[in-house]
């Protein structure tokens, strides 16, 4: 499976930007997928997760209520919808394949990863 992230890029804070991530082959529709981030010195994060069928999601505190995943399995294809940005989800983004159907938080519950997209808030 390749994944090719798209959709960052800049916004002032308070602006809104939906991420996508398309995935290669039909099999992804199977698998849970995920959000994660990863800001300049810092350690790469989970941001948020879905399930093969969209019926479970779960997102990092530092986004609930602003974020939104979601997916369409007919198109092979994840969003972030990110609303309310702060300077502080400045982050290079990337999306991921779980090795299952479930929700996936944890790296190393991925078993692929696609290149990044970068999103800059400013102040």
């Amino acid at each position: 499976v390749q994944l090719q992230a798209s959709g960052g890029g800049l916004v002032q804070a308070g602006g809104s930007l939906t991420l996508s991530c398309v995935a290669s082959v039909n099999s992804s529709a199977i698998t849970g997928m995920g959000w994660f981030r990863q800001a300049p010195g810092k350690e790469r994060e989970f941001v948020a997760g879905i399930n093969w069928s969209g019926g479970s999601t779960y997102y990092a505190d530092s986004v609930k209520g602003r974020f939104t995943i979601s997916r369409d399995n007919a198109k092979n294809t994840v969003y972030l919808q990110m609303n309310s940005l702060k300077p502080e989800d400045t982050a290079v983004y990337y999306c991921a394949a779980g090795l299952g159907p479930r929700v996936v938080t944890e790296e190393g519950g991925m078993k692929c990863w696609g290149k990044g997209t970068q999103v800059t808030v400013s102040s």
